[in-house]
């Protein structure tokens, strides 16, 4: 795991990192996105406008990425929303863990105040778990709402996270 490095990820990553979102689309057992997807809404997703888009590396290869967005604009723009995919071929050796603390040192280093996962598949609890030793909470759940490509119609989670003691939030519009 030492050798491992997250690093910003730039268009040269792609390829790599189209290869691991097929995959879980592919699965349909963690993400919303359907099989039409396609590599440009991808690529768009991942490194477009706005986005602050990371990978985690071993040597050249490319085990898995994060990105971090506002969940809202405006008045809803000091929480963070986040989502991440590993290699399949890395799953269970803790990259998950490592881009979570890296996505939430990142969005405290851009002055987000909260973290929320709006959409995390119930059955994916390997992630379930993650995000609650990281530090969420399950502050909803969204009946059936994803349609799990083996088990039908399983709940999706609301997850939430405080990054800053809100005693210390800006009190004005800033």
């Amino acid at each position: 795991m030492k050798d491992i490095q997250i690093r910003p990820a730039t268009s040269a990553d792609f390829d790599a990192m189209w290869h691991i979102f097929s995959a879980h689309v592919s699965a349909g057992e963690t993400y919303p996105f359907g099989p039409e997807v396609t590599r440009e809404n991808a690529q768009m997703y991942w490194l477009g406008n706005g986005v602050t888009s990371r990978v985690a590396t071993l040597g050249e290869r490319v085990l898995g990425m994060y990105r971090v967005v506002p969940n809202q604009t405006g008045r809803g723009g000091h929480v963070a929303n986040a989502s991440y995919m590993v290699s399949p071929a890395a799953q269970g050796v803790g990259v998950g863990r490592l881009l979570g603390e890296h996505s939430l040192d990142e969005a405290r280093s851009q002055g987000y105040l909260a973290m929320q996962f709006n959409y995390v598949v119930s059955t994916n609890t390997a992630a379930v778990m993650l995000w609650k030793k990281l530090g969420f909470s399950i502050v909803g759940t969204l009946p059936k709402a994803f349609r799990h490509k083996r088990l039908g119609f399983v709940d999706a989670y609301v997850m939430y996270q405080l990054l800053q003691d809100p005693d210390h939030w800006p009190t004005t519009d800033e």
